[in-house]
């Protein structure tokens, strides 16, 4: 049987039980405080990235916040 999986950043990554969101950012080596995120084209808020669960088949995206105005 096929190990489960996510799409992250266009890549491959393993989806195990209980993976959120904070763990793939940590994981994957990403600076959190410097990138905003989306899972399945819903952007996640800094906040909520601890309480959001990932399952197999999900993508996420990470992507430089832009500011200006």
């Amino acid at each position: 049987m096929p190990e489960p999986t996510i799409r992250f950043n266009d890549q491959s990554r393993p989806c195990p039980a209980g993976l959120t969101l904070t763990t793939l950012l940590q994981r994957e080596g990403v600076n959190a405080e410097r990138v905003a995120t989306a899972v399945n084209a819903r952007f996640v808020p800094r906040e909520a990235r601890d309480a959001t669960p990932l399952h197999p088949g999900d993508e996420v995206i990470t992507f430089e916040a832009i500011v200006g105005g």
